[in-house]
């Protein structure tokens, strides 16, 4: 089982989700997951961009009423 570090960046606006997410990501071994907690409308076409072009796998995406969260599975490469 691998562990998940969650990220809550619920409060921040374009682009500082993808940058932090992207931080929060290089700190981590590759396969490891991170949990990306988001309120920023635009954090739902930008994260899963990040991913596909820094190599990182989304493994979910789940969409509440005002909040998105991402699992993200390090990727190889970053």
């Amino acid at each position: 089982m691998t562990a998940e570090v969650v990220l809550d960046l619920k409060g921040l606006k374009c682009p500082l989700p993808v940058l932090r997410a992207r931080q929060a990501l290089k700190a981590l071994a590759p396969g490891a997951l991170l949990v990306v907690e988001a309120n920023d409308p635009m954090a739902v076409l930008d994260i899963p961009h990040m991913c596909n072009e820094d190599g990182h796998r989304l493994v979910s995406v789940e969409r509440l009423e005002d909040l998105a969260r991402f699992v993200i599975a390090r990727g190889e490469r970053s």
